[in-house]
């Protein structure tokens, strides 16, 4: 294919603007201090012509790494920049940092250019976009999915030279060692690389590629109170009695069998996160400790956020948080996009106390108010716990290290083998430079194996009847573990005493869990929301078990305009209240025990209306 119209030296006959304006950055007092250093550590790393093409930086959560992106074209003098995002929420945050017609655009906001010239952006969205919005641009913002797509809304993307970019920068770098970011790479083979992210490894545990030229590490990013100081809270069962899937025996662990169970058998790990009588200290503990950071800052808006399995999972957690009287909500990817905006719009009006999700609330994700996470999924891997912790360590006072709104904590079963993670993440959170090339010469660049990842890492699995059942567990501890080791945690505490912090900050607390009361009436309320939510659900399924569109109007056999998943929930209902003696649209007079009955004979339930609707 001929491409002399979309030459990338043919159409900038001047120079870009990154090549014309000079940007303010050393000794501007507005850029953070990882800002600053990421620079020059870039500018260092591409001045040497033996250097690889790609670089990688690594900034936590808050330190700067958006800002860092728009002034990174600068430290190379790029002519056309390609600036990609793992999705649109990012793309939008990051497009926003460069249009000038943004009032928090970012070289205005924090002087890095006096204007009125700033590089011009364009944004790559579906159509919206034409090549001639590309012809015009310093600097092209979009999400990798965009570059996905095939069809007549992405062959435009085919017709760039391979010199139509010469700078390309990946935003949440870790992403950027799978499939479709490698076909981008060698499709402007000439185009230097930087990779930014906050974890150095992917899900998998893919290292992204690129040397890592730069990081800044957590425990500094602590002491200048550019994020929380946060700290783990670990529920250690005195004991655990549980049915053993083999054999049906009850078996009564200690808390060191548990841990080591929790290590070895995944479904005892799955058991843990999701069988009540677990996950109820867990929901205990989470809503104990932001009633504690409530009440030693004034801020009631203070929240959870719930790591889950799956969609049923993340209905089962917000019912437990429901029975103890907190506003509690979810979002799941299988839910329209409508349905999760409501939810997140509640969260941001402040009317949700805990967020439930399933690795949605990740990359780019800004609520500093989430303050405590309460871990009920299995992370067999840093980079995505890293991600998830991410989400409490925005501070809600800036630079103000010390101050108790800037505290977090992240709560877990010791059955769950996340004190793994943990130790991971406190390794990483102490890195320095050194320990990122070590990290580096593990996995050369260019030949990337696939580290072991554990193969029970089993997110989403639908969960297995015959698993382990826990029966009761017994009195339960709170134990404190810091994220930094004595000496690291001592180095920030230096001249921040005042504030408040105290020998509790640097040693481990253990304390009873006192289970949190549940009112009957609160337990009905959330039992009802529950199974509306369930059947809701099984409705949806069975319409797509049947391969029908739920809006479709298959079943609309009397002609009365309704939709599939309308008929199949309507009958669901209808029967679900006779099996207790009670009619259509009564489910608010429900009482515990009837309800309770409905959702022991809920599988029946739905059998019967798919043999009725479905002949099955």
């Amino acid at each position: 294919m001929t491409r002399s119209h979309f030459e990338g030296t043919s159409t900038l006959s001047d120079r870009s603007a990154f090549q014309r304006l000079t940007p303010n950055i050393q000794g501007n007092t507005q850029l953070r201090e990882p800002q600053t250093e990421a620079y020059t550590a870039i500018v260092e790393h591409f001045a040497d012509i033996e250097n690889h093409r790609e670089a990688g930086i690594v900034l936590p959560v808050g330190c700067g790494k958006s800002g860092l992106i728009t002034l990174t074209p600068f430290a190379l003098k790029a002519r056309r920049v390609l600036v990609i995002a793992p999705g649109l929420r990012i793309a939008a945050q990051l497009l926003g940092d460069f249009n000038p017609t943004e009032p928090g655009m970012f070289y205005r906001k924090c002087a890095v250019l006096p204007g009125p010239e700033y590089p011009e952006p364009a944004e790559i969205r579906s159509a919206k976009a034409n090549l001639s919005d590309l012809e015009v641009a310093d600097v092209v913002v979009t999400n990798i999915q965009q570059l996905q797509r095939g069809g007549a809304d992405n062959k435009w993307l085919a017709d760039l030279s391979e010199d139509y970019f010469d700078l390309i920068l990946f935003d949440e770098g870790h992403h950027n060692v799978a499939e479709s970011w490698e076909v981008l790479r060698k499709q402007f083979p000439e185009a230097n690389i930087v990779s930014l992210s906050a974890t150095p490894t992917r899900a998998d545990g893919r290292l992204m590629s690129g040397e890592i030229v730069y990081t800044y590490p957590i425990y500094r990013a602590v002491q200048r109170g550019f994020v929380k100081h946060v700290k783990g809270l670990v529920l250690n069962p005195s004991s655990l009695r549980y049915v053993r899937r083999e054999d049906g025996q009850e078996v009564e662990a200690n808390l060191d069998e548990v841990r080591r169970l929790g290590e070895v058998d995944a479904d005892f790990r799955r058991s843990i996160v999701s069988s009540k009588e677990t996950l109820d200290t867990i929901v205990d503990a989470s809503i104990t400790e932001l009633r504690r950071l409530q009440d030693a800052t004034g801020e009631s808006r203070l929240k959870i956020i719930a790591s889950a399995l799956n969609m049923e999972h993340c209905k089962q957690i917000v019912r437990a948080y429901q029975e103890r009287g907190q506003r509690a909500d979810y979002i799941h990817s299988r839910e329209d996009s409508r349905t999760n905006d409501a939810v997140l719009a509640k969260l941001n009006r402040h009317e949700l106390d805990v967020i439930v999700q399933v690795r949605m609330l990740g990359e780019g994700f800004d609520h500093p108010y989430l303050s405590v996470a309460a871990v009920f999924s299995i992370f067999a891997n840093l980079s995505p716990f890293v991600q998830f912790v991410g989400r409490i360590m925005r501070v809600i006072k800036q630079e103000a290290p010390g101050d108790h709104l800037n505290y977090g904590s992240v709560v877990f079963h010791a059955g769950a083998n996340t004190a793994k993670a943990w130790d991971d993440f406190k390794d990483f959170a102490e890195a320095d430079q050194e320990w990122f090339q070590l990290l580096t010469e593990q996995v050369p660049v260019g030949n990337e194996p696939s580290r072991e990842v554990d193969p029970t890492n089993d997110m989403g699995r639908e969960r297995d009847p015959d698993a382990v059942r826990i029966v009761e567990p017994g009195p339960t501890t709170l134990e404190e573990l810091p994220l930094l080791s004595d000496e690291r945690l001592k180095g920030t505490l230096t001249g921040l005493l005042s504030a408040g912090y105290t020998a509790e900050d640097i040693g481990r607390v253990a304390k009873l869990l006192e289970p949190i009361p549940v009112t009957k009436q609160a337990r009905r309320q959330a039992s009802r929301s529950w199974l509306d939510e369930t059947i809701k659900t099984r409705a949806g399924k069975l319409v797509r078990d049947h391969g029908l569109s739920p809006e479709g109007r298959d079943l609309d056999t009397k002609h009365l305009s309704q939709g599939n998943w309308v008929i199949v929930k309507a009958a669901i209902d209808k029967k679900a209240n006779a099996s207790v003696g009670r009619g259509t649209r009564t489910r608010s007079e429900l009482s515990q025990a009837e309800i309770d009955l409905i959702t022991g004979r809920l599988d029946s339930i739905v059998a019967e209306v798919e043999g009725e609707l479905f002949g099955g």
